[in-house]
């Protein structure tokens, strides 16, 4: 009996003397989980070139041992909205930080005239446009990294893409309804969808359906000619996450093959929709997709955009109708599910949509903006948002003809929440402001007007190639300053979030931060 109550007494005081934090706990689980992505690329590294292995080992240690102590030494607290904000929006900024380990051991960016601290603004932007599936690089010598580190590379957007913190989640069983606030802050839209009663379970099925779609991506990549099976995998985890990365400085360019921008198209469009009508689907629901007014908006804008810049190329180029198509088609839908992929072979191809007019520049810049459907792995304003905001400017218009009128806002056939047009609405204005104030500051530290437009605009939305000396074949390395790049490295985080959770998250827990967890004494 003494020595059951010796091991109740150091189980108690173990217990007492973790501290009660729920950012620190779910950063803890965050950098854990991206050190299993490090380890992994290693060994993918180890097998291959094996010229950033021990710097991918390190990071990788580096990471767990942080990771480790923080998910050992906390416990979740009460979760609070402003325990979400703080645990989501610090978790971001965390793994971004541990993200440029590997860049930096590797001494990916040390070129000739590259001094350490541009190497580490590298670093972050990389990690940054990783993790937040963005797409924007600024690696110019894509021979320097090895295969194991370019994998890592592409594996930072596939952990961004369904989340992190989402993960966190599917780990946590105890967090109970506190944690359907964590998915929200981290997978943003105007509402999250519960697949389950239990939080956790519903962040198990989102990652179920995610990693799936990422199978399903590869295998249908490595049966058409062309890619290999490293090249299938590393493009699969870009796609799924709707990031963009390639492990070549051509992109989907590097292939030339209509079959693959066909398989790739497919697996954004896929990517770009809302997750739980997956589920849905493939629980009995084959018809919830056409059901839903998102989805169905989705896909006709996506195809009504392709067309008409199809025809602009077409009727101003010197391409055929059937090249037109094939890359119109290609960079709206990867512009506009964020993905960010480019088809140019060269920065002359008819790919470059540099080159292109520029009306069908600006519909793309649209695209870019709009994005793809809430619950998905896409960036952008998202569909539903502009669906709410269209119904509230119709309203508007209404009530002025008819004051006392009582007209609810519509989303298909359901009226929309108050309170979500009201979010909706003061949503799109920071938007906006962001982005202006962006682009001001952008600008002033040395960006070209339309390529700082083009790279905010990408940045929030989580899209990549920017405009003018920023597009799909030219690095950010050289369109822009240090200070720039890591204005633009934030701006993606903000995009990523959208907005909410970044600005808040300074507002997290001030009391619980340094407070012990009480537990009741268990009874002898």
């Amino acid at each position: 009996m003494t020595g059951v109550h010796m091991h109740r007494d150091t189980e108690i005081l173990g217990e007492r003397s973790k501290i009660e934090s729920t950012p620190l706990h779910i950063m803890g689980i965050a950098l854990t989980s991206v050190a299993v992505g490090m380890a992994l690329s290693a060994i993918v590294e180890f097998g291959s070139t094996n010229r950033d292995t021990t710097a991918l080992v390190s990071a990788a240690a580096v990471s767990a041992i942080v990771g480790g102590v923080l998910w050992w030494r906390t416990t979740v607290g009460v979760v609070r909205t402003r325990d979400i904000f703080a645990a989501v929006g610090w978790t971001w900024v965390m793994i971004t930080l541990f993200g440029s380990l590997p860049y930096i051991f590797a001494g990916t960016f040390a070129t000739p005239g590259v001094g350490f601290v541009e190497q580490v603004v590298n670093a972050i932007f990389e990690s940054a446009s990783g993790y937040s599936c963005t797409g924007s690089t600024v690696l110019v010598d894509f021979a320097r990294p090895g295969r194991g580190l370019l994998m890592y590379r592409q594996a930072t957007q596939w952990y961004g893409g369904m989340g992190v913190v989402v993960l966190a989640v599917a780990v946590l069983p105890f967090l109970g309804v506190g944690g359907l606030g964590l998915i929200k802050a981290e997978a943003p839209g105007p509402s999250s969808d519960r697949l389950s009663p239990r939080v956790s379970e519903t962040a198990k099925r989102l990652w179920l359906v995610y990693f799936v779609y990422t199978v399903g991506v590869a295998l249908a990549l490595f049966i058409v000619p062309g890619p290999s099976l490293y090249d299938s995998v590393a493009h699969a985890f870009t796609t799924a996450a709707t990031g963009g990365f390639s492990p070549y400085p051509n992109s989907i360019g590097h292939f030339n093959s209509p079959l693959v921008e066909v398989v790739l198209i497919i697996g954004m469009l896929i990517g770009a929709a809302n997750f739980s009508l997956h589920w849905r689907a493939a629980r009995g629901e084959p018809t919830a997709h056409l059901r839903d007014s998102e989805f169905r908006t989705f896909m006709g804008y996506m195809a009504g955009f392709s067309l008409l810049v199809a025809l602009l190329i077409w009727s101003k180029g010197p391409y055929g109708w059937a090249t037109s198509l094939r890359v119109g088609a290609f960079n709206v839908v990867s512009l506009g599910t964020t993905t960010g992929f480019s088809d140019a072979t060269s920065a002359g191809s008819a790919g470059n949509y540099v080159t292109w007019v520029p009306s069908a520049q600006m519909l793309l810049l649209f695209a870019m903006l709009i994005g793809g459907s809430t619950g998905s792995t896409a960036g952008g304003i998202k569909v539903m948002r502009i669906q709410v905001l269209w119904g509230h400017a119709l309203r508007a218009i209404r009530r002025t003809q008819h004051p006392k009128a009582v007209i609810p806002v519509r989303h298909g056939r359901v009226a929309v929440p108050e309170d979500i047009v009201s979010g909706v609405a003061g949503f799109f204005l920071l938007y906006i402001v962001v982005v202006v104030v962006g682009v001001g500051v952008v600008t002033g530290l040395g960006g070209d007007l339309d390529a700082s437009i083009g790279a905010v605009a990408t940045a929030m939305g989580g899209v990549g190639p920017a405009l003018g000396n920023a597009g799909p074949t030219a690095s950010f390395a050289n369109a822009f300053t240090q200070p720039a790049r890591l204005v633009l490295a934030v701006l993606m985080l903000i995009g990523r979030l959208e907005i909410l959770p970044i600005l808040l998250m300074f507002a997290g827990p001030r009391r619980t931060a340094g407070k012990m967890v009480r537990r009741r004494r268990l009874s002898g």
